[in-house]
This record gives C-alpha cells, structure tokens and sequence, in this order.
C-alpha cells in the first residue's frame, strides 16, 4: 500500500478479474449494485493467460460459458483452445462494461466497524461485502517429496509449462495422475527427441471416452444437490474417473504412448528412484500435483479451516457474513472453479449480498 493511498467507498469489492470475477460482476450489475473488479493480471483473461500453448477446454463451446453470453465456437476446434477463452473473457469484460481496475493486488482484507477494508498496492478500498474470487492458480501445491533439493536438473509446476521443445532432447519426469499430468505427459510424448516418464500414485482412471465437461457438470451438480438434500454421496465427478480423455491424450494412449509408472520414493542428485531401488535419470521433472485456493489476503479474518478452506454455507463465508468466497472447487458451489459452473454460485452470491445490503 503506498503511503498516499486514497481510500475509496464502495458497495462490494470482487477481488479478481478471471471468470469467476467477472461471472460475479454480471450479477452485481444485474442487481444494480455499486461494485468494483480489482484484477492482479495486467491483462484480461485470468489465468487462461499463462497456460500450456495445446490446452484446450473439456466441453464445446457453447458448453463452456459464463452467464449472459454464450461463448462463440472457435472455427476448426469443437473444444476451444485457452487463446480463444482469453479472448472471450475480453469481449464479455467489455460487453457488459465491467469496472474493472487493473493491475491492481490486493495485500489485506480487514474487519473496520461496519465495512470491510481492502487494502492494495495503489489505494483502500472500504466496502460493505467482498466476494474473493482469486482461484488456485496462484498457489501450486509442490509435494515433500525426499530429495527434492538434491535433484540438479529443473524443476517447474503445471504452471510453469508451456510447449515439448523446451525439453528436446531431455528426460522428462511428469509427475501427476490428474488431467494436467496426462495432458502434459501426452503432450511431450508424441514430439520426437523427448524421453517422458509419466508417474502416478495409483492406476490412471480415465473416464469413458464420450464424457465431456458438460457430463463432468452434471455430476458435480448431482452430488451437491444430494449432499445438500441429505441423501447419499454419489461421488460427484470422482466417482467417474480422474482423467477426462480429450482428443490428444486418447491418441497419445491407443498408440501406447501413455504408460504410467508407479510413484517414485525420492529424487536423487540426477534423477529419480524407486523403492525397490530401480533408478531412472532426468533432466527435468514437472510437478502435475494440483493447487490450493489462493487466500493469504483473507488471513486477516482469521477465518482458515481444515485444508485450508474457509468453512462456507453456499458462498458466504460462516465466520463473515460479508464475505462470499467463488470460484475455488465443489466446496465454494458444484463445478464453480469452471467457466460453465460458476455462473449459479455467482447469482446465488449476488442475490445474498443484495439482501445484505437491504436491495
């Protein structure tokens, strides 16, 4: 915060400008709230920006959209590549003219009477609800994995991947059974002169190759309403597989590409090691082992539970009634941290502030 920071009022502060931010914003808006975007990334698009150059979504189009707008096929793709999503989001902060302030971090949110104060590397924001939709891809998780200072070669997260010729000629440990871990194992396996390892904690569990994202949607909705109405868990989306089997992972598996090795106990100086003592060299190992949500501005609040969620009744946090928390997994709304999952948490957390709010 600077030292001439300016404190600004407002009704309700978004922090961040990624889908759920502005799936929030459409809400607000249609609730004629005063309200304020304040995004970290000096462009539009989230974190769409900076993901690997193949990525593309689990769903078409139309099926892959924020509430108001439907996002428009990408000639030649039936599912988008993350360009045209970060395109889309651009087109949908502008078309509904979405205020939103940028680059702009927030540091701290605090407690002040009545208000909540949300403090940023330019001004104060002093705000009568917040809804914290930062996501987790700000904070890969890397695991305590021993050795892991020994190894000499590179280390990088999901995050930190972008293309197969960065490693030509490399050994390459990808470490991870989720999506991003097939997705970036089969990425590297099918461009010659790179010698992938892909390891997993258990058997890969690919879902069927004719599910999507929208029957990932349906499930994660199931399995909310259930919980919600005290009838059994039905799993949700992990009862149906870890790996979605989108067109290049699906080629990179029938060609018998895509073979997983057993986790590994340590990493050694030169590579890594299993624990009956069998070795393989590396050059480079890629962490694919997932995110945590992304809340150091809410420490503050000393709101903080178990995993390092914030214990929430729908979006609202149970701490603070003025807090609602987007966009992080099922456990801030069913298939929230997705472009085609956020928009009802969105509404149901607009409608709650406005009813805080007395509108």
């Amino acid at each position: 915060m600077r030292p001439d920071a300016v404190t600004r009022q407002t009704d309700v502060v978004v922090i961040g400008g990624g889908q759920a931010g502005l799936a929030a914003g459409y809400h607000l808006r249609r609730k004629k709230l005063d309200f304020v975007i304040l995004d970290a990334q000096g462009t539009p698009g989230g974190a769409w920006q900076h993901t690997w150059d193949s990525l593309h979504l689990f769903s078409p189009a139309a099926f892959s959209s924020l509430p108001g707008r439907i996002m428009p096929a990408q000639p030649g793709h039936e599912y988008p590549d993350a360009g045209h999503v970060v395109e889309y989001l651009s087109d949908y902060e502008q078309r509904y003219e979405l205020p939103v302030h940028r680059p702009v971090r927030v540091q701290q949110v605090r407690r002040a009477g009545d208000r909540l104060r949300v403090e940023t590397d330019k001004d104060i924001w002093s705000a009568r609800a917040v809804v914290s939709a930062t996501g987790t891809w700000w904070r890969p998780f890397l695991p305590a994995t021993p050795g892991r200072n020994d190894f000499a070669g590179r280390q990088l997260h999901t995050t930190g991947y972008r293309r197969p010729s960065d490693f030509a000629g490399q050994r390459v440990v990808v470490v991870g059974g989720g999506n991003s871990g097939a997705q970036i194992a089969a990425d590297l396996a099918t461009h010659d002169g790179i010698d992938p390892t892909w390891v997993t904690q258990r058997p890969p569990r690919f879902l069927a190759d004719d599910i999507d994202g929208r029957a990932l949607f349906d499930a994660a909705t199931a399995r909310r309403r259930a919980l919600d109405e005290g009838r059994t868990d039905t799993g949700g989306v992990a009862s149906l597989g870890d790996i979605v089997a989108v067109p290049p992972v699906r080629e990179a598996r029938d060609a018998g590409l895509l073979k997983a090795s057993p986790m590994f106990t340590r990493l050694t100086a030169d590579g890594i090691e299993w624990a009956d003592g069998t070795r393989a060299a590396a050059d480079a190992v890629i962490w694919c082992t997932g995110f945590r949500p992304a809340l150091y501005h809410l420490a503050a609040l000393g709101l903080r539970g178990p995993r390092g969620h914030i214990p929430t009744h729908g979006t609202r946090a149970a701490g603070e009634p003025r807090l609602h928390l987007l966009g992080y997994g099922d456990w801030t709304g069913p298939a929230s941290a997705t472009l085609i999952g956020v928009g009802r948490p969105a509404r149901d957390a607009a409608a709650e502030i406005a009813e805080l709010l007395g509108r």
